[in-house]
Order: C-alpha cells, then structure tokens, then sequence
C-alpha cells in the first residue's frame, strides 16, 4: 500500500514547478510519518530544479528544509510520537557502518549518504522532498523540533541553520574570537545570530551596506562593505575565522589577506567554477582554507537545541504553493529578507488516498 499526497515538482530541468501528486511508502516498523507544515525554499533546490549540477532526477520534488507534525509512528520506532513536532534536513538515510557515519558525521558517508530529494534510496526508489503534504523518514534521521521555535522559522535551520553552526562549532567560535560572515543572505544571517549567540565578536562583510541595520539587529558587532577599497586594509590580519556563504568565485586572495595568525576561511558557499590562489597567502600567517558541507544528526539536534533555548529562528518570508516559481526569482535576485518558506497548507484541503 502507498500513500498518494499533493506535490510541487519540477517535470524537467528549466521547466517551472506545476502542482503533482507523489506515492509514499507505507512506514515501515523504523519510519515516522510527518505531515509537512512548511518547507524552506534554499538556493540549492535550484540548482537541482534546473539541474545545474548535472545530477537532476526528474520529476523532481525539492525541500530539504522540512517541519511538521508526526501522524504516524512504526512499530519499533522509539524517539517519536504522533503529535510530535519534528524536522528533515538535507539527508535522510546513510550506511550506518562506516568511519564517518559511526563518529556521528553521516553528512560524510563514505558510501554516499542519501539525499532528502533528487536521489535514490538504496533500493533504488526515488526520494521526494518537502514540497508536499508529507514524508515518511527513518526515525534516526527524523530531528525534534523543541518548542519555543515557530515551525515556520524552524525550518530553514534545518540547512541554513545547520551549514553555519557546524564550522561555527568545529572551529571554535566563541568569546574571545574575532569571525566574520561573507554574504549577508540566508545563510549569513543566521551566522550572525549563531556566531553572536555563542559569545564571539562578530563582523559582517557583505558588498554593501544596505543591509547593515538587519546585520546588527542581528547580533553584528561591525558591519563592512567589500565594494570599499578601505576595508581590505582596514580589517587586514584581523580574524581568527571567515565564513564565506558566497556561491560566487571571489578573489579570495583578499580574503586572505584578512586573516590572522592561524586563521580560516571556511567556504560554506561552492561556486561552479574553481579557484586560483598563491600559496604565499597561506603560508605568510599559516592560514587555511577549508570547506564544509552540514552537519550530522546529532550535532543538528545539537544546533535546533542551542537556538530554542537562545531565541534564534530563521527571518522568513511564506509564501503559498503557486508562489514558489515567483519565489526561486526572487532568490537569484536577492530579493528576500531572509529565507522563504512555503506554507504547505496552501495545497488546500486535498485528503491524500491510499493505493
């Protein structure tokens, strides 16, 4: 038996996102079934849409930014009850077995760890995002939602939030640290509020000032333009870590020049094309640059945790179902304050059907 419910796909790539209907597998004894009250619409979704990472699986059902209500639970599961508010972020499988998925980092499965949408579970059947009216996951990969966050703005914490807390984590931000966010977008702002929360003096460098008032509302201690010559030598040698969330090819090698003795630049932003640097820049002030992807389930839970119990959600903007072609737009223009959430109820009162 399957569960058919309403869907927003993308047919192929390029083409815009009409409403569908998708089949779900039945729980099994380990699932959780959710009934999805908001998705978070992330610039990767399309990507994806389009296909402009080559990897496209069509027809297509983005949303990895995903919060709702548990409405069914199998037989062995142990973590949820119906009635539960609980999250899916990026993955929802892995092997389980290797080096990296038993340390609790699963994002870095060695056999590939299986994408929420635009993927393939092991048995090879396709998996569908949040862009629908439900989902059935694997209670291991299920994250709860603590109250005291709005589902609404719980959601893109489920990427957004996650992408900028581990590195924040990883390399210590905290009291005493001086980091900057590259990119004053969705991901941005909530390194910002993530960074600021966690005690350390944080910097904005966004290419304009236009949204420096959010920025220290947010939590920002200073804010720069890069379309200013000055500060590059202003701020030179000055932090002990940059978050860069451009997806854009930067000339990194200013960015650099920003940092201290030891420090980072961590991309969390990937730009089709490759980068050139000199290596001078690295070593001058043993430097490094590093990459980072999200984190894994428990430290995930970790990070939903920290922003209830310090009042950290996603700024967001919702936006109906026949409003998410508008939406993606809207994205590639940065015309969005800060992510866009897709309220699912906006399906309208369609009861999905067994089959």
């Amino acid at each position: 038996m399957t569960l058919t419910v309403p869907a927003l796909a993308a047919p192929a790539a390029n083409e815009p996102l009409v409403r569908t209907t998708i089949d779900l597998r039945t729980p099994g004894a380990n699932d959780v079934a959710i009934d999805i009250k908001f998705a978070g619409i992330c610039h990767s979704d399309i990507h994806q849409a389009r296909d402009e990472w080559g990897v496209g699986l069509f027809p297509m059902v983005p949303g990895h930014e995903i919060a709702g209500i548990v409405s069914a639970v199998g037989s062995e599961v142990t973590r949820y009850r119906v009635g539960d508010r609980v999250g899916v972020r990026c993955f929802v499988d892995s092997c389980r077995e290797c080096t990296n998925c038993l340390a609790g980092e699963e994002q870095y499965c060695l056999k590939g760890e299986v994408g929420t949408y635009n993927a393939r579970n092991y048995d090879g059947t396709p998996t569908y995002g949040g862009y629908s009216t439900a989902v059935v996951v694997d209670e291991n990969f299920v994250l709860g939602i603590p109250d005291g966050i709005e589902l609404s703005e719980a959601a893109p914490l489920l990427c957004a939030g996650i992408t900028l807390y581990s590195p924040l984590k990883n390399w210590k931000a905290g009291p005493g640290k001086k980091f900057a966010i590259l990119g004053m977008g969705g991901l941005g702002h909530m390194g910002v509020k993530i960074a600021h929360a966690l005690g350390a003096e944080v910097t904005v460098l966004s290419q304009t000032l236009s949204k420096q008032e959010d920025g220290l509302r947010f939590g920002a201690d200073h804010y720069y333009a890069t379309n200013d010559p000055t500060t590059f030598t202003e701020l030179e040698n000055e932090f002990d870590l940059i978050v860069n969330t451009v997806a854009a090819n930067l000339d990194l090698e200013r960015y650099l020049g920003l940092l201290a003795l030891d420090g980072t630049l961590v991309h969390v932003g990937i730009p089709t094309e490759p980068d050139q640097i000199r290596m001078f820049w690295l070593a001058s002030q043993r430097r490094s640059i590093a990459g980072s992807k999200i984190g894994g389930i428990r430290q995930t839970q970790e990070m939903l945790d920290f922003c209830a119990a310090n009042g950290i959600g996603a700024d967001v903007e919702i936006v109906s179902i026949d409003q998410v072609n508008e939406a993606y737009e809207r994205v590639i223009r940065s015309d969005v304050r800060y992510r866009f959430v897709i309220d699912t109820a906006t399906f309208g009162t369609e009861t999905p059907t067994d089959a």
